[in-house]
């Protein structure tokens, strides 16, 4: 028997070997051995208060930066459905946002409320929880530039509320506990001007799709840039624009993203990775870092 045959009550929806391929970017990957999608808050913080400690928890967001390996995800995977995608704005140049809610759409809202600084998260095609837990960055700033605070189910079900500080940031990293759930988040802006906001977030578009595979099955960035260098100058020097194993191959539009070509298998995707980390490390001496989150058993 799994310590995951015996569920606690629960008033939203859980699915035993649940696909997880059906939603994440790189559209691979085996199934959570329970897919968990809570009602509300009190439906997560109960769920996780009755869970044997022993049963892995790990939140998942639209899985725009993560690899599912093929053997699926022990334990229990949790998606917060659209009752987790509020935004409200509030005094102080302030944005309140669901761990559910889109970058876009919080960014979108800000925009409309004449509130400057978080345009960025136009360009991070990921959820508020998972911005708040790697401090998700593009074009300058990231989560920690603007995150006042998050709200928190710990793994134990307690409810918690944490100010940024608290949260350890540094590049694409969080002190976030193991099989914590971002519930919300506050965030702070300056005054701005609606249509210089609009302006700078359609710039950040443009530069988008020019620059990144936006149409294909990817991951997002593949590795942290080093300190002082470009993941996707020391790959491309490194000769490996357009590599490929089976159907995972090297972007050639972006060094730094990995495509799905159609049937390429979370493995082969996995290992056209630590290729490109090999032929790195030979060609300038350093050792690329995951950036993707890779999750799950092989096979």
């Amino acid at each position: 028997m799994t310590v995951c045959e015996a569920l606690p009550p629960l008033h939203g929806d859980a699915t035993h070997q649940g696909s997880l391929a059906d939603f994440i970017w790189f559209r691979t990957g085996g199934p959570a051995e329970w897919l968990v999608r809570p009602r509300d808050l009190d439906d997560l913080a109960s769920f996780l208060a009755g869970l044997d400690p022993a049963t892995p928890v790990l939140p998942v967001g639209v899985g725009s930066n993560l690899i599912v390996r093929d053997g699926g995800v022990p334990g229990v995977v949790v998606r917060l459905p659209k009752a987790f995608a509020k935004v409200a704005i509030e005094p102080g140049h302030r944005v309140r946002a669901g761990g559910a809610t889109m970058g876009i759409t919080v960014a979108s809202a800000a925009r409309d409320a004449g509130i400057a600084g978080l345009e960025f998260l136009r360009g991070i095609p990921g959820t508020v929880g998972g911005a708040v837990r790697m401090n998700a960055g593009a074009y300058g700033r990231d989560a920690s530039n603007i995150l006042i605070e998050a709200t928190l189910v710990l793994r134990d079900g307690t409810v918690e509320t944490w100010l940024a500080a608290k949260l350890g940031y540094t590049y694409r990293h969080s002190d976030l506990p193991e099989g914590a759930v971002v519930v919300e988040a506050l965030f702070e802006g300056t005054a701005g001007d609606t249509a210089a906001i609009g302006a700078e977030m359609d710039r950040i578009a443009a530069e988008r799709e020019a620059s990144q595979p936006l149409r294909s099955r990817t991951g997002g960035s593949t590795f942290k840039n080093p300190e002082g260098k470009k993941a996707w100058q020391l790959i491309d020097e490194a000769g490996c624009r357009g590599l490929q194993i089976g159907d995972a191959q090297v972007s050639e539009k972006h060094c730094n993203f990995l495509l799905n070509l159609g049937s390429a298998s979370s493995a082969q995707i996995e290992q056209l990775g630590e290729e490109v980390r090999r032929r790195v490390k030979d060609q300038s001496g350093i050792m690329l870092e995951w950036e993707i989150q890779r999750v799950g058993r092989a096979v």
